[in-house]
């Protein structure tokens, strides 16, 4: 079964940094895309980064550009996104599927809750 577990978050101030891993389980990173969502409370989950790790091409949201920055290593069959100049709007649970669209995920992890405090 695919399905990926996520890790990292924590609790930050803001203008602060987190670093997010997502351990793949039951697949290889190498050649699949991996998708970053967050649901922040109240709001629907939304896409904010993705990553191909055939050709490294990365995709971000207009509200992380700059800020987040997402990687595989395809050793550790792991990838990883690096949140940096976290907002207090950056506070949600943050989830990684093996797709950029969430349309195809079957079953969400219990994503890593992370909490920005101004």
């Amino acid at each position: 079964e695919v399905f990926p577990v996520e890790s990292g978050g924590g609790l930050a101030q803001a203008g602060g940094s987190l670093r997010l891993s997502c351990a793949a389980s039951g697949f290889s990173v190498a050649g699949m895309s991996i998708g970053w969502f967050r649901q922040a409370p109240g709001k629907e989950r939304e896409a904010i980064s993705c990553i191909s790790t055939s050709d490294g091409m990365t995709h971000y949201a207009d509200s992380v550009k700059g800020r987040f920055t997402v990687s595989a290593d395809n050793a550790k069959n792991t990838a990883y996104l690096q949140m940096n100049s976290l907002k207090p709007e950056d506070t949600a649970v943050y989830y990684c599927a093996a797709t950029c669209d969430s349309a195809y995920v079957d079953r969400w992890g219990q994503g890593t809750q992370v909490t920005v405090s101004s």
